[in-house]
């Protein structure tokens, strides 16, 4: 087909692919296109406007590497990732709650016995977590893979800082066989995600702060159920309405217990004032 035009554009586009093989591709690529055809008739785009847009997918691109996902910190910020963790996630009102996944989860995290220092020099005041993985019905669940990550006291995850040579503040335990996990780690503070990048430029340009509330990341899975990809948010935090990529659900909110320095839960002591954390996780039987 010739001499298109802004009218005609759109449905030459389609019909090029409508007999693509794969019919849920076909599916996604014609609504792409459809909505990114209106997006620009709507907002009268300009060829500065869009060589910009390319220009900032261009630097997303380029800063991103095996330690820092800026897309997916791109997906968050728009809230494209709490969306889509929305509708493929829907659970029953008792499950625990899943929300986004976040940029600095890392494969190979070291695996820990119940109890044991997941913090591994991290900065932070110590916090000591336990808690129980169940069923719906409640029955517990025994053996249940829980990785955990979190950043320190600075607000940074462990592969922000160059030349780290070993996983802190992230690490795999196993629930015990009644379901009961606990480990030592340090307190959760608000933090805010990379903002010297383009995702950065975005938010100042839009008058956005970058900060996200207090929290600890779990990922859990187990045979039989569905995965858990979630956090547990610190209560009190002033971050918790202003989440910089949409993530808080009330559920999820819990408190971060200050003791003075004194005998610790796990039988020791402590010459500093720590945490605790108390949270039961409920998982969603697979279908």
């Amino acid at each position: 087909m010739r001499n298109l035009n802004e009218d005609t554009i759109t449905q030459a586009v389609l019909a090029r692919h409508a007999e693509a093989p794969n019919p849920r591709l076909r599916e996604i690529m014609t609504s792409l296109v459809r909505h990114l055809h209106d997006f620009a008739r709507e907002v009268k785009l300009t060829e500065a406007e869009w060589a910009a847009g390319i220009e900032f997918l261009t630097a997303t691109g380029h800063i991103t590497d095996d330690k820092r996902q800026e897309f997916i910190l791109l997906s968050d910020t728009l809230g494209l990732s709490t969306l889509v963790t929305a509708m493929n996630h829907r659970k029953p009102p008792s499950c625990t709650e899943a929300t986004v996944f976040g940029p600095f989860f890392v494969e190979g995290a070291p695996d820990y016995e119940l109890g044991a220092d997941l913090a591994n020099g991290a900065k932070g005041d110590p916090c000591f977590v336990r808690g129980t993985v169940k069923s719906t019905d409640g029955t517990p669940i025994a053996g249940a893979v829980m990785e955990v990550w979190q950043a320190d006291a600075d607000g940074f995850y462990d592969v922000q800082y160059p030349g780290q040579p070993e996983h802190r503040g992230r690490g795999r335990i196993r629930s015990a066989r009644d379901g009961s996990f606990h480990f030592r780690s340090i307190l959760a503070e608000a933090y805010p995600i990379p903002h010297d990048g383009p995702v950065g430029r975005m938010l100042a340009a839009l008058g956005r702060h970058p900060w996200r509330p207090a929290h600890l990341h779990f990922m859990i899975q187990a045979e039989g159920y569905e995965t858990l990809v979630t956090h547990v948010f610190r209560d009190g935090d002033q971050y918790l309405d202003s989440d910089a990529v949409f993530g808080v659900r009330s559920s999820l909110v819990a408190q971060w217990v200050r003791h003075e320095p004194g005998a610790t839960p796990d039988g020791g002591t402590s010459e500093r004032p720590f945490y605790t954390l108390d949270f039961d996780f409920v998982l969603n039987p697979a279908a």
